[in-house]
């Protein structure tokens, strides 16, 4: 059994046969799946999917950096929190890969983009709630915030890591997780794989996006976190079972 621990099932790509999915990645071998929302529409839907099933569908809630124009409400985010369904605050984080040129304005986005997921963490820390961090080309700025400014209790994973292994380091000292998904097909992520501990990995579809080469599929959906699994298996040389039952085990622990 697997753990789809990072889908978008929320996302109008599966508005036509959600359902489906859901039902053939059930009899498929996945255990469980948690939808992530990236603002408070797709938080909301995930929460509403979520509700639909009694067990092996929850949510995630929170305000991707992208789209830190709309603004975040803390109440209103909150209230969403207080569903038995949702299981984590995220995706939040930091995303300096659109970044304006001029250095004032960068500063100004840099600092925006702080706010929020300083607020967004308060909340996590105030609903006992694990954190989904998204993190793209700003892996130094978040790790000083995790060390630094953060509420010291948080618990979380730094979904789809891309980062070096000097920085998976600082992330693991915090006792967060690393998730790993299709982008392991797209870069070189084998040295980070082989040395972080099989207790600290999680596996993840981010579908529909970052689809595994091999799968039939061209929408990436729950099930393509089998193939996920078993490049990390190869990785690491252990087998496909220890792969699938150590981050089951640790995706209860941590959600």
């Amino acid at each position: 059994m697997l753990v789809d621990t990072h889908a978008h099932l929320n996302f109008e790509d599966f508005d036509k046969d959600r359902e489906e999915v859901i039902r053939r990645a059930f009899e498929g071998g996945i255990k469980a799946i948690i939808n992530v929302g990236t603002n408070y529409k797709t938080s909301k839907k995930a929460v509403e999917i979520a509700e639909k099933y009694d067990k092996g569908v929850f949510a995630a809630i929170g305000l991707h950096p992208i789209h830190t124009d709309e603004g975040f409400d803390y109440e209103k985010y909150k209230e969403l929190g207080r569903s038995k369904k949702v299981v984590a605050i995220g995706e939040v984080g930091l995303d300096y890969w659109r970044k304006p040129e001029d250095k004032e304005e960068f500063k100004i986005f840099q600092e925006k983009q702080k706010e929020i997921l300083l607020k967004q963490l308060s909340l996590a820390n105030d609903l006992n709630l694990p954190v989904i961090f998204h993190c793209r080309k700003a892996h130094d700025d978040l790790i000083k915030i995790l060390h630094g400014t953060a509420p010291s209790k948080l618990k979380g994973v730094v979904h789809c890591f891309t980062g070096k292994w000097q920085q998976a380091e600082k992330y693991l000292e915090v006792g967060f997780y690393l998730g790993f998904n299709g982008i392991i097909f797209k870069l070189n992520l084998n040295d980070v794989i082989k040395k972080t501990p099989l207790d600290r990995i999680l596996i993840e579809t981010d579908c529909p996006f970052l689809t595994p080469p091999d799968f039939s599929e061209k929408r990436n959906n729950p099930l393509g976190v089998r193939y996920v699994a078993q490049r990390v298996a190869e990785i690491k040389n252990i087998t496909f079972e220890e792969v699938a039952e150590k981050t089951t085990k640790n995706a209860e622990k941590l959600f």
